[in-house]
């Protein structure tokens, strides 16, 4: 089943294209690794998932992206429930300036749950849901700014999950964790697309191949090939995607 499908999306910043007529088909439960070299339009098509593209003044998007077959893009969305229903982590953690438990339902919080045990619920759920439960559960009034760098990241998946999402996106979450702790993120991501459907922009190729169900190849704005991850690091059919899978160029 489609959850996510862009129709000629077109983007621009200050007039410059950086998404050019992309097509796309996002299935439901499935994680969708994007992979491509810099400047490729990964991250600004993950940024239009939800919008958040809108904060710039300069940056303008024509052309549709359908979520359960609604046009996002339509000037009658509700941009606030939209970021709730798809929930983003970014590369570098941004836990807020308070305790475990405080940033796990300050998203709960701010939907008017007022009530403790209620709150209590949602942040065990959601840490157990991101792996982290089992390593803060006799800490939660510690700052969050304590906690390691995987354990940060943990944490934004697990503050991300409270709200509830049915979408997440993923902007290259491991990018600044060592092996372990990234291995325990991907270890979530598997976990959580039973639940969720997952975009995965990252540009460690051997990550989307580990985690990834499909394979998404972006070159300067627009998709070369999307593809069944074995098959795409296999035996991809553009010659730009094997260059870039093997190393010759990005």
């Amino acid at each position: 089943m489609i959850k996510i499908k862009s129709e000629k999306l077109d983007a621009y910043f200050d007039n410059k294209s950086v998404i050019s007529s992309l097509n796309i088909e996002i299935f439901n439960n499935e994680i969708l690794g994007i992979i491509g070299p810099a400047n490729s339009g990964k991250t600004t098509f993950l940024r239009c998932l939800n919008r958040l593209n809108d904060l710039f003044p300069n940056f303008v998007v024509k052309g549709k992206i359908l979520i359960d077959n609604q046009n996002i893009n339509d000037k009658k969305t509700d941009v606030d429930l939209l970021r709730k229903k798809v929930g983003m982590v970014f590369a570098l953690p941004l836990p807020l300036p308070l305790s475990v438990f405080e940033n796990v339902v300050y998203g709960p919080k701010r939907q008017g749950i007022k009530d403790k045990k209620k709150l209590e619920q949602i942040a065990e759920k959601s840490l157990t849901e991101a792996y982290l439960w089992d390593e803060i559960k006799d800490r939660l009034d510690l700052p969050a700014m304590k906690l390691s760098g995987g354990q940060q990241q943990r944490l934004c998946i697990a503050r991300t999950l409270a709200v509830e999402p049915e979408i997440i996106l993923f902007d290259e979450p491991c990018s600044g964790l060592d092996p372990i702790s990234t291995a325990k993120v991907e270890e979530a991501m598997l976990k959580l697309k039973e639940k969720y459907t997952i975009v995965l922009v990252t540009n460690n190729t051997k990550q989307a191949a580990r985690v990834s169900d499909r394979v998404a190849f972006f070159l300067m704005g627009e998709l070369v090939e999307i593809d069944k991850t074995e098959k795409m690091f296999t035996n991809p059919k553009d010659k730009r995607t094997n260059d870039y899978i093997s190393g010759k160029f990005g």
